[in-house]
């Protein structure tokens, strides 16, 4: 009778590290979108809270002198509003309409998500819609 050997198994094969692979593959091609979603709704957050101060600042100005005023640095020079300075530096801000209707803010190139990123307020809806936030047609 022959002696046997006794095969050692230690190890993966290459069909289980692929399969690894592909759920490890799977995972982040589900959550990687989540994360940049995040991420941007995050940086527009600054732009939100400043565009509800604005459209305070419109609202006690439209009290006080019977119409809207022009532009947002109307509102800053008559003291309405006084934002940070670090939110200028990021975003720009303009009034849409008269009586305003829209309030919008533009991202500058020192807003690390980059330049041209538009968060809209719509006066009339109470609504955000834009960057950083869910459109209808992710809901």
């Amino acid at each position: 009778m022959l002696p046997r050997f006794k095969r050692q198994d230690s190890g993966f094969t290459l069909i289980e590290v692929l399969v690894v692979v592909v759920i490890v593959a799977i995972l982040a091609a589900i959550s990687v979108p989540i994360y940049i979603q995040y991420v941007q709704g995050a940086r527009a957050s600054d732009a939100q809270a400043t565009i509800g101060a604005i459209y305070n600042s419109v609202k006690m100005y439209r009290q006080d002198f019977g119409l809207d005023p022009g532009s947002v640095e109307e509102l800053v020079e008559l003291e309405y509003l006084e934002p940070d300075e670090g939110t200028l530096r990021q975003w720009t801000f303009n009034l849409i309409g008269n009586p305003v209707s829209q309030i919008e803010a533009v991202s500058t190139s020192d807003m690390k998500g980059g330049a041209g990123h538009v968060v809209l307020f719509d006066v009339l809806t109470g609504r955000f819609t834009g960057y950083g936030l869910p459109s209808d047609e992710n809901l």
